[in-house]
């Protein structure tokens, strides 16, 4: 039977010695009765489970023989989420729609981890009732999201047909997306494509993978600016919209975003082309550098195109600039080495 010794856990297992070989979501589904694979599957790829006080992420994992398994409920995400007078940048609002520029470090909607202080709620205080209804009630008025610690230009329905519209006009590829990246290295050719299947990495559910069997994807890119061989700005266009699909494209490639907790797994060997202020600035930067610059689209009720830009924020903006202040004074060294060689 399962028991519960320790208040930070729901359930707690010991394997006997006939469970060995099972898969864990079956053995602990079996064992603790009242929670489906399903649900037990879901609570370890969240990173609720546990075997032997470490880490259990991989619902296939073959059971041990008298290893102690744990898992833990997450506490309840609330039916509706409460509005939250949080400060936003509304650069357009009309009666069918919001268009804002999401901050860094704003989560987009509720989720366990996560249950408020995020765009949702405020969203929620600044138009009162009118996106209680639109959409799922978690996600009132999302049409599409951009990653927590990413910046840039969302756009939010405020009515039914508005978000039936935009949704529409985003799986038919007809919106605008532009990026900027801040990656390692500098492409080649400076202008082009970045294209493969995204899916779940079978070995890091909370990452995603070029992989055989993921969704097609298409990212198109072009080089704006490159310093000392080590790092380049792009602007990147979406041609899919997949889940984090600029940042694996580019890590696939050989080109990892500056900053990026998830696909930046070592110091990239372009580091060492920097000058030592520019690479401690670069690899201590805390964020996946990439800001949603632009973003154009057909209003859902006059069908009128509408386009919103905005500039990088200014942790971005304070990186860049020192990248160019670096490359200017070389210029200006390389200019005054010229004149000295002509006299």
């Amino acid at each position: 039977m399962p028991e519960s010794p320790d208040p930070g856990d729901a359930f707690r297992v010991l394997a006997p010695p006939e469970a060995a070989g099972q898969r864990a979501d079956r053995f602990l589904a079996d064992a603790i009765g009242s929670l489906s694979r399903s649900r037990v599957k879901a609570l370890i790829l969240a990173g609720h489970a546990r075997r032997d006080e470490q880490a259990l992420s991989d619902p296939a994992e073959a059971v041990r023989a008298a290893a102690c398994y744990a898992l833990r409920l997450p506490p309840p995400i609330p039916a509706r989420p409460a509005p939250q007078p949080i400060p936003l940048a509304v650069l357009h609002e009309d009666e069918q729609l919001i268009v804002l520029d999401k901050p860094a470090g704003l989560v987009v909607h509720p989720a366990p981890g996560n249950l408020d202080g995020t765009l949702v709620n405020a969203l929620l205080a600044h138009a009162g009732g009118s996106l209680g209804g639109i959409g799922g009630v978690l996600r009132p008025g999302i049409v599409h999201r951009l990653d927590k610690d990413t910046s840039g230009v969302m756009v939010v329905a405020k009515t039914e047909a508005a978000e039936a519209a935009l949704a529409s006009a985003f799986q038919a590829r007809t919106i605008e997306r532009a990026y900027l990246a801040l990656c390692w290295g500098v492409p080649a050719p400076a202008r082009g494509e970045l294209s493969g299947a995204i899916g779940r990495d079978p070995r890091e559910r909370k990452r995603m993978a070029v992989r055989p069997g993921g969704k097609p994807a298409l990212t198109r890119y072009r080089t704006l600016r490159a310093w000392h061989g080590a790092v380049s700005l792009l602007e990147c266009r979406l041609a899919t919209g997949r889940t984090h699909q600029i940042r694996v494209h580019l890590a696939h490639a050989g080109h990892p975003l500056v900053g990026d907790p998830v696909y930046l797994r070592r110091v990239p060997a372009t580091a060492r082309l920097l000058p030592e202020s520019l690479r401690r600035a670069c690899l201590d930067f805390p964020r996946q550098a990439l800001h949603a610059a632009r973003l154009g689209f057909r209003h859902p009720a006059s069908g009128l195109p509408l386009s919103f830009e905005t500039a990088p924020p200014g942790d971005f903006a304070s990186l860049l600039a020192a990248l160019d202040q670096d490359r200017d004074q070389a210029l200006d060294q390389d200019r005054d080495q010229g004149r000295a060689a002509s006299r």
